[in-house]
């Protein structure tokens, strides 16, 4: 009697362990297919090696399409891979702290966000015709603007210098095959160096129209385009209604004090506040990528 007892136990056990097992398999697949995604092996994906066809929603498999990309965060690069060659389509990215800094007081900012996070800014330069920043990130950082991390295409490099400030020691101008391109005020009658492309833009008090920029990018055959930085550039884009995606990486660090990320144009009430359809996607190392569809989504009417 007692031996029969302790099997039936032990067939108790065995059925509610399956049973949540289960479960939280059927969790796990909820978590993927809505809007929490977690950027490791542990997890496939339906996108995993997606590649979309341009202009359409078909999808093929093509690992090679976005390269070396975590299963569960291809979601995030779909809609810039099958983006409408018919019309621009712009992707912004800001790494930022978990109280929405971008660097401390003295401007320092490397390295707020980590590899995981330097990885996917990478992925996005490689899908990408051009990576687009503002003259202040060039003479701040001097940065590369090229694909390092991941295999990839490098983008054409664009800098937006209504004054002409660039100085011509910096990386940017670099001849290395990759087009570059200074956006300037239609005013202003600086030469560039040798091999750069010059686009005028007219402009209002040194601020140049981000959709003009962008208009004049797809008329040369950039469709697809990546606003790096700064801040106030991403802002700027963003208040003229010039982005389709915002990705935002959070990096788990407090600073506490030190530049803030967005600086949009002031509102007095929450109503008025962009809520964007959103999927959040955890990184290696606690770092999350919040992809903001500013397509959709509309502002809070509550």
């Amino acid at each position: 009697m007692r031996s029969r007892l302790a099997g039936s136990f032990i067939a108790l056990d065995i059925t509610l362990i399956s049973l949540e097992l289960d479960v939280f398999g059927h969790v796990l697949a909820a978590i993927e297919g809505k809007k929490v995604g977690r950027c490791n092996d542990a997890f496939t994906s339906p996108l995993a090696g997606v590649r979309m066809q341009k202009g359409s929603n078909q999808i093929a498999n093509d690992e090679a399409l976005v390269p070396h990309a975590p299963v569960n965060c291809v979601g995030a690069y779909a809609p810039i891979v099958g983006a409408d060659p018919r019309r621009p389509f712009v992707v912004a990215q800001i790494g930022q702290s978990l109280d929405g800094r971008i660097a401390t007081r003295t401007g320092e900012s490397r390295w707020i966000n980590r590899d995981a996070a330097l990885d996917h800014l990478h992925r996005l330069r490689a899908l990408v015709d051009a990576v687009v920043v503002g003259v202040g990130t060039i003479v701040a950082d001097d940065p590369m603007l090229n694909v390092r991390r991941v295999a990839g295409r490098h983008p054409a490099r664009v800098v937006i210098d209504p004054r002409g400030r660039i100085p011509p020691q910096m990386r940017f101008h670099a001849d290395d095959g990759v087009r570059r391109i200074v956006i300037r005020d239609a005013r202003n009658t600086v030469s560039p160096c040798a091999g750069v492309e010059t686009i005028a833009v007219n402009g209002v008090d040194n601020r140049l129209c981000p959709r003009q920029i962008v208009d004049a990018l797809f008329e040369r055959g950039l469709k697809r385009l990546l606003i790096e930085g700064g801040a106030r550039t991403i802002s700027q884009f963003i208040d003229a209604d010039a982005v389709d995606r915002l990705h935002v990486l959070v990096a788990p660090v407090i600073i506490g004090s030190g530049k803030i990320g967005l600086d949009l144009e002031p509102i007095d009430s929450l109503s008025a506040a962009k809520r964007p359809d959103t999927h959040a996607y955890v990184l290696d190392g606690g770092e999350v990528l919040f992809d903001c569809n500013m397509r959709e989504g509309g502002r809070d009417d509550a």
